[in-house]
């Protein structure tokens, strides 16, 4: 019985020891097959952008290809659920962005749990939007476009890439923080906002500087603040909303990779070395430089508290303005 006992002990041992050995095994094989990188927006712009950047440069780096795979709609929500989904074996990637933590409170039933379905990576990076005003407008401060709009309650507007959209949540953040009454027109997407504020229909609006930066400097349209928490380094002349009166306002777009939950950590951990390497590269440096893009790269841990933090704060903003999705 003895014996018996002894080797049906060694046993297990041994298993043990094999399926301990086999986990990083498996990592360092990582990755054997084609991949598959969700990126919840249309082809264009500047999301798509960073998934296709991502995408080529893994795909140059590892040998093995990772297809971009669009699937907009739903406000990110149609891709997320795709990805959440997914098998955890590290062969699907998602890019994630800021509205994943707006969607916690936007949409009261989502088709998917993000604690419970999804496990982060890293972030990537990060673009604070520019708040900019018609030139023809006597604001050159936020300070004036607040005193302006004190004068003339319900009277100005700013234009946003719809309800619930990161423009629209910026704007009516600034009006509760300055206390200020300005009229929200919802658009689909920027660019037809700022073709009516340069066509003097819309007074106020939000957006990136890879959108707004060329108009700013060609004089149709006049930049006053910055919406991050500190100054951009490419354009550090220009304030921030919080150093111009209203300290805690923030508001920063930004870009991470999740995979589905289960995902092993060792090949989360392969994933979010090479994305350190991709984002700090020379190339890819100069790439963001061009864009005002600020590499933002991290732990998993420590894009899971960021996260955590961001929900909080849009839930606030969300639940005192009473958005709607659309």
């Amino acid at each position: 019985m003895r014996n018996a006992s002894f080797i049906a002990t060694l046993a297990l041992l041994l298993i043990g020891n094999a399926a301990g050995a086999a986990a990083p095994a498996g990592a360092e094989r990582y990755p054997e097959k084609p991949m598959r990188f969700i990126v919840p927006f249309p082809p264009g712009a500047l999301n798509d952008y960073l998934g296709r950047l991502l995408a080529a440069k893994f795909s140059e780096n590892w040998g093995k290809q990772m297809v971009v795979d669009n699937r907009a709609g739903g406000s990110t929500i149609i891709g997320t659920e795709m990805a959440a989904k997914s098998p955890p074996d590290g062969y699907t990637l998602l890019l994630c962005s800021v509205a994943l933590a707006v969607n916690q409170t936007l949409f009261p039933k989502l088709p998917y749990n993000t604690d419970r379905d999804l496990a982060f990576v890293s972030m990537v990076a990060a673009t604070p939007y520019l708040l900019v005003v018609q030139p023809q407008m006597p604001v050159k401060t936020l300070q004036d476009l607040v005193a302006l709009a004190k004068a003339k309650p319900g009277q100005l507007n700013y234009g946003s890439t719809g309800n619930g959209g990161t423009s629209n949540l910026m704007g009516e953040m600034l009006k509760t923080m300055a206390k200020i009454d300005i009229v929200h027109i919802p658009y689909k997407g920027l660019a037809p906002a700022l073709t009516d504020m340069m066509g003097g229909q819309i007074n106020i609006a939000f957006g990136g500087y890879s959108t707004v930066g060329e108009l700013w400097k060609s004089g149709r349209l006049r930049a006053i603040a910055f919406t991050s928490a500190k100054r951009s380094p490419y354009t550090p002349d220009l304030p921030t909303i919080a150093e111009s009166g209203y300290p805690g306002y923030e508001a920063t777009p930004w870009w991470g990779l999740a995979v589905p939950a289960g995902t092993p950590k060792p090949i989360i951990a392969k994933i979010n070395a090479e994305v350190r390497h991709i984002m700090k590269s020379p190339d890819v440096l100069e790439q963001m430089k061009s864009r005002a893009i600020e590499v933002w790269v991290s732990t998993p841990e420590e894009l899971t508290a960021y996260y955590q933090k961001e929900v909080a704060r849009w839930a606030n903003v969300v639940k005192t303005s009473h958005i709607k999705a659309e």
